[in-house]
This record gives C-alpha cells, structure tokens and sequence, in this order.
C-alpha cells in the first residue's frame, strides 16, 4: 500500500516500480519486454538543434507542481491599480527585478526572484471539460484529455494514456549511475476519486512510471525497498542475479534473442540500484543540517523540496514535487482550490509555505552550483478569477473565493542559463488575459525538454505504435540571457 500525506487512497495502477525493486524479489510483473528493450534507447540530441540558445544546457529537471491552481493575481502578479474585487485584500511589494512586484504574502521570494524569471503570461483556452484533472493531464503531458467518464470527470490512469514529461526524460535521459531516474512525491495527482491521471508512463509502459514516494518527508521515511534485507546479503543477492542470468541463459535460441538483453540490462539497473545505496543515501534528510532543514521550513512541502535538491545531487534526471493536498481539497486545511475562501488560507497557511521552500530551493541550488545544470519550474494547472465570487467553470464560490482560470497565470522557471531577475511576458489591467508573450503550457514543457537537449517536436510511438508528437508546443528560447 502507497502511504499519501493527509489521505489515505489505494492505487489501482498495478505495481510500481518501487515494488518491482524489492530487493530479493525483483520481477518482471506488469512490464513488457518491447519497453525493457528501449531502456538504453536515450536520445543524444537532435543534430538541427545543436548550438541553438539553451538547447541542452539542463542535466536535470525539478518540477514544482502546485496542483490546485494557486492564485497569480494574488502571488504573483498584483494589481493594486484594479477594482476592490479584482486586487483583492493583499498589497504589493517590490522585487529584485526592477519594476516587478509580488505579493506581500511572498516576503522571501521577492528577493530570492533574482535567481530565476518570472512568467505572467502563462495562458490556454480548454477544450471541453474545465477541471482539475483535465488541465494537469494537459500540463503534464502536452494533451488534452479525451475520455471523461459519465460523472463529468476524467477516466482514470490508462495505458493509453500519453506519458508525463518525467517518463518521456527517464526514457529519453536515463541516467549514467546507479540512481532512479525519476521520482515523484510526496503524494499522487489527485481531484476527488481520480488518483494519478497524468501522472503516469501511460504508453510508454510501467518501465518508466516514476519511483513514487508518497510519504512525508518532514517524518522519518520509510524505503526498505532500495534497501537489502536483513537476510539477504550482498553476496546471496550477487548469487540470485547469476542465477537469474543463468536462467535466462538456458532459453531457447528464439525465445533468448527476444528476452536476454532486456531481462539481463533490467536486474542489472536494479540489482546496481539496490547494491549501490546512493539512491537510499539520497533519501536521509538526516544528513541535511537543522539550520538547513527549517530553512525550507519543517513541513511536507519544504522537506519535499530539499529531497528533490538531494536526489538532483545523488543524479536523477526528474523530480516532481507536487503540492501535498488534493487538487479540490479544502483551502482551510491544506489546498489551493480557493472557491471557499480565498485571501485567509493565503495568508496564514499556503504562501508561507511556498515562500519559505521555493526561495530555500533558488538559494540553496544556485550556492551549491546545482541550477548551471537543473532546470527549476514552479507552476500550477492554472490560476484563479481575477474576480472574486463569481462562477468561471460552473463552481459556486464564496464571496472572497476565486474560481478557475486557466486564461491567464504565472509560473516561475529557473537555472541551466535562463535570465536571472527578470520578468518574461506581461496581463492586462485585470490579470485576466497575457498582455504580450503568451505562454500555453506546452510552449514550456517543450522549453523543458528542448533544455534536456530533447528535440520536442520527435516523434513517439503510442500503445498502438501510431506515431504521435512528442509535444504540440513552441520552445521558449527567449527565456536565456
């Protein structure tokens, strides 16, 4: 059983990976061999990029997801010049890019800003269903959804579903070490009962599912499965990886040219991973110093932040560091899904978090020479109404809550060359719409691909070996100095 800071859910995907690694019993369940043989398929980089402004600068990526839909004008992009019920109770504050302010809420990243570019443009218009889960699946994979089951929601994770950019990298970028290649945490993509939608290696097959640590990590973690049991010494478990190549040896001609590399190169990952124990390492916060760990700050998503810095050192290509709540949770508790009450949970729970662990990642990063080579990207689904108590997607809200608004937010993108203190992209007078610049989230995850050294416009094979765009979207290359 996965164990979800603030839920308890079972999964429904099958095993993961992190189950197929327990040391002593590793197996081949829910994979198929055409996936194991694409292992070491990784892309060297697509020879009519090379050269091209930021192509290939980033080694690894750090996704921030702030699932829920944060509320730009009141983060990032005030407007105290509007209407009352468009600026909203929060005054703005000057930043170390010269003209831009933010949010009084977000004291630390006004100065740790000049570390990274802001973007006030970020913008899509939604095909169809308007929801939580439909604009992750759409951020995450570079699609819209296109099956929503009779209750208005989304079907849950298939294996038809396009992957999510960390499987398309673990595949594409898989690393040199013995290391995972993609780690998610500290909680599955959730809106209500749909767990997981895009989130997933969908077509590309279990292999490249992320390692999912749904723990948390301000408590003690529990990973025995990177680690070798008691009874299972390196010795016995060297003599189980022999014989199991043994085994694969004594196959039929036919049957062993089909299966021999694949079988022999997945235990070797996975008896090097668990052998090595840098993956393990990567995970003991308790070699981080108390000073370090309160200045990401002592709670699930400051914690979750300062692993995502450690398994960037230990050599994963991937981290998504998503909010810890359920995309509609309660903004009282724990969510940015503010339809009930917006300006409060802002104030007193949310942004404080979100100041303290983004602005500790930029400094602690760039002091440790981690964003030369790591890209950082901090973004939600969407934003909120510029308009406060109005409906925008058939939700009722309160009279201080902002429903959603997918038409116009702000990310915050950093490392691996790109400008440093400034803004990309401007909204209007309301924050309702881009001004100039606008942004689809496709035009970045392409950016972040196109920073891995991925030529984004690829082609890809479905579960139907239909060819398929690896992403429809246009790289930002003015986001580099």
């Amino acid at each position: 059983m996965l164990v979800i800071p603030g839920h308890r859910c079972h999964t429904c995907e099958g095993p993961t990976r992190r189950e197929l690694l327990r040391a002593g019993s590793i197996g081949l369940f829910g994979l198929n061999l055409a996936q194991f043989l694409s292992w070491q398929g990784a892309a060297k980089g697509a020879s009519k990029l090379e050269g091209s402004r930021g192509f290939g600068s980033a080694k690894s990526v750090i996704m921030v997801f702030l699932q829920g839909g944060p509320s730009h004008i009141d983060i990032w992009d005030p407007k105290p010049d509007a209407p009352l019920n468009i600026r909203g109770e929060f005054k703005p504050i000057k930043t170390k890019i010269p003209g831009t302010n933010i949010s009084e809420t977000m004291p630390m990243m006004a100065s740790a800003i000049s570390k990274a570019t802001l973007i006030r443009s970020m913008s899509y218009t939604p095909n169809g269903l308007f929801n939580h889960t439909a604009a992750i699946y759409q951020m995450l994979t570079g699609y819209p959804p296109d099956r929503v089951s009779p209750s208005g929601q989304l079907e849950p994770p298939s294996p038809a579903d396009f992957p999510t950019a960390g499987s398309h990298v673990s595949k594409l970028k898989p690393p040199t070490e013995a290391v995972l290649p993609f780690v998610e945490l500290p909680r599955p993509l959730q809106e209500s009962g749909v767990i997981g939608k895009g989130g997933a290696a969908g077509f590309l097959g279990k292999a490249y599912d992320p390692y999912r640590m749904y723990q948390d990590p301000a408590k003690p973690l529990q990973i025995d499965d990177l680690s070798l049991r008691k009874d299972i010494g390196a010795d016995r478990l060297k003599d189980r990886f022999e014989l199991l190549k043994g085994i694969n040896g004594s196959m039929p001609d036919l049957e062993k040219a089909l299966h021999s590399q694949a079988i022999d190169e997945y235990y070797g990952k996975a008896f090097d991973l668990v052998l090595s124990g840098k993956a393990r390492d990567a995970f003991d916060l308790a070699k981080e110093s108390d000073k370090m760990r309160e200045r990401y700050g002592m709670t699930t998503f400051g914690q979750g932040l300062l692993l995502s810095r450690r398994l960037i050192e230990a050599g994963t290509r991937f981290v998504q560091m998503n909010w810890p709540a359920v995309a509609n949770g309660n903004p009282e508790i724990d969510a940015w899904d503010t339809h009930a009450a917006n300006f409060g949970p802002l104030k007193n729970l949310h942004c404080p978090k979100l100041d303290r662990g983004l602005s500790a990642l930029l400094e602690d990063m760039d002091d440790r020479g981690l964003l030369k080579e790591t890209l950082v990207v901090a973004v939600g689904e969407f934003g909120r109404s510029p308009r406060v108590g109005v409906s925008t997607s058939g939700n009722s809200n309160a009279p201080d809550g902002r429903d959603h608004w997918p038409y116009c937010y702000s990310a915050v993108v950093a490392g691996c060359g790109i400008a440093r203190g400034a803004q990309y992209g401007e909204s209007d007078q309301t924050a309702s719409s881009p001004k100039d610049k606008p942004v689809h989230p496709n035009d970045l995850l392409a950016t972040t691909y196109y920073a891995l050294g991925i030529d984004p416009d690829m082609q890809v094979l479905n579960h139907l070996n239909q060819p398929r765009e690896l992403v429809k979207g246009k790289v930002v290359t003015e986001l580099w100095a």
